[in-house]
């Protein structure tokens, strides 16, 4: 018998990872996407740049005629006056107080009422999203006396709980309209298969409707503290000792009686106002992402 000799079997080649190459027309439309998204973010970042410009140029070089976006001469003495003269700390304190206990309520109150304007059908379903479209057509000057008569007969005008319970009224609505929509997104077949294998409503609930909405939760904890953080109006009106002063009603204050405007210290309170918003932005912006990462694993 003759040996057969056996080829070995031929090696497939080395796939190399390449990236594809871009022909010229995607080419230019990559690098149009990419001058559309810095002309964007100079957009909305160039406002920021002037105020902290503006924080650190002198009375003199504010009030001229030329405007430079680089201080000719930097002045930090803005910033120490501006921390001094209006209590700018204490009114902080205050503002800090007033937005977190306005998220809280929101979202404690707007959660549950949120699902069941989702799932549940009939008249007191009509009647909340009835009640969420009217309250947004009103403006608030119209609400804005009988408000300040009803909390003084309950003691609360002048006092940071009634400005928090005002602030929770007016943005419930929208955040309601929010959560019901990321709530009809979630399937109802995930809440069948966990009552079919015997879970309560309840544990329903806090197993797998709730860490699915954590994205809606956490984009609605951001539109209330910078709806409460940013008001000025409300508590223009209903708050009037001084240690009660809201940051908003703080940098009014930098306003003289005659009109005149302490440019200055004033731009450094507007830039020193921003960075607890910034900061709670940046940290709840990553538990966010983290979160609609989580939901769609979960979905």
């Amino acid at each position: 018998m003759s040996a057969v000799t056996l080829n070995p079997p031929a090696t497939a080649p080395e796939r190399k990872d390449r990236k594809p190459k871009l022909s010229g027309k995607h080419l230019t439309i990559r690098v149009l996407q990419y001058l559309a998204l810095a002309l964007y973010l100079i957009f909305l970042g160039f406002p920021l740049l002037w105020l902290i410009s503006a924080s650190m140029k002198s009375s003199g070089e504010l009030n001229s005629l030329t405007a430079n976006l680089i201080p000719q001469d930097f002045h930090f003495s803005n910033f120490s006056e501006a921390l001094q003269k209006q209590g700018l700390v204490r009114s902080a304190g205050n503002s800090i107080f007033v937005a977190i206990a306005t998220t809280i309520l929101v979202i404690v109150v707007s959660l549950p009422g949120a699902y069941a304007l989702a799932r549940f059908k009939g008249k007191i379903r009509a009647a909340g999203t009835g009640w969420i479209l009217v309250s947004q057509v009103f403006p608030v000057i119209l609400i804005i006396i009988p408000l300040f008569l009803i909390l003084k007969q309950v003691g609360l005008v002048d006092n940071l709980w009634g400005l928090i319970l005002v602030y929770t009224t007016y943005t419930m609505p929208f955040a309601l309209w929010m959560l019901q929509g990321y709530v009809q997104s979630i399937p109802v077949d995930l809440e069948e298969a966990g009552a079919m294998d015997g879970a309560s409503r309840l544990k329903v609930l806090m197993g797998i409707v709730f860490p699915l909405l954590k994205p809606g939760i956490i984009a609605t904890a951001m539109f209330s503290f910078v709806s409460a953080w940013n008001e000025f109006f409300f508590a223009l009106v209903l708050i009037q000792s001084p240690e009660n002063y809201t940051l908003p009603i703080t940098l009014k204050m930098f306003v003289g009686g005659e009109g005149k405007v302490a440019l200055g210290p004033l731009a450094a309170g507007a830039v020193l106002a921003t960075i607890p918003s910034i900061i709670f932005f940046a940290l709840l912006q990553r538990k966010l992402a983290s979160g609609l990462m989580a939901g769609a694993v979960k979905g």
